[in-house]
């Protein structure tokens, strides 16, 4: 285990999901584009071209939202200290990734992190939350969200706010995902991005 000490859960995000449960998936620039001009708070960008994710970072800073950059799924950026460092300079407040190290890296650097976890069998779940436990990200993604219902105990035991995501097709899933402790969910669904906790059934 990390001696690192864990850092305190970012106020920002748990302002936004205390009103917005829904973080946009972004995937490409049309969709980002079309994103700044909602309510949506919290969004993911991925498979943006490198010489337009400068733009588009900066595009989704001015309209005040906090974006995590999926560096997992951006085409050229690489996954070494200096993609950090780049994404950095250009203005991004967060990155997402399945990768503990890029995480840790992250956290040093004033970034905000999330790591996503897929989650396959329980010997892939116990894997996954020790490098979670190490890694310290702000926010996890639990993946597919239908394994909400029988990873909830393990992941409630991080202390660290989760996100479902995959096959969220509608405000039901939605409101099965905070039954079950998570603080939100990922979606490119456009039609749930301005759901509104407030209006959803009290999981």
């Amino acid at each position: 285990m990390s001696s690192r000490p864990k850092r305190p859960i970012d106020r920002r995000l748990l302002a936004a999901l205390a009103e917005h449960p829904v973080m946009a998936s972004l995937v490409g620039a049309e969709m980002a584009s079309r994103f700044t001009a909602t309510s949506t708070p919290l969004g993911i960008l991925a498979s943006v071209p490198l010489g337009d994710l400068e733009a588009t970072v900066r595009s989704t800073l001015a309209a005040g939202k906090i974006v995590f950059v999926n560096m997992d799924s951006t085409p050229g950026l690489g996954h070494d200290p200096g993609a950090l460092t780049y994404l950095k300079g250009i203005g991004a407040v967060g990155v997402c990734s399945t990768r503990a190290a890029i995480i840790e890296r992250a956290g040093g650097l004033g970034l905000l992190s999330m790591q996503k976890v897929f989650v396959t069998d329980r010997s892939n779940l116990r894997r996954s939350l020790q490098s979670v436990a190490r890694s310290h990200p702000d926010l996890v993604q639990l993946m597919p969200a239908v394994v909400l219902r029988y990873v909830e105990r393990q992941a409630r035991e991080l202390g660290v706010p989760y996100l479902a995501a995959g096959f969220v097709q509608g405000a039901a899933d939605v409101t099965e995902a905070l039954r079950h402790g998570a603080a939100g969910v990922c979606t490119s669904d456009e039609n749930l991005w301005e759901l509104r906790r407030s209006a959803l059934p009290t999981p």
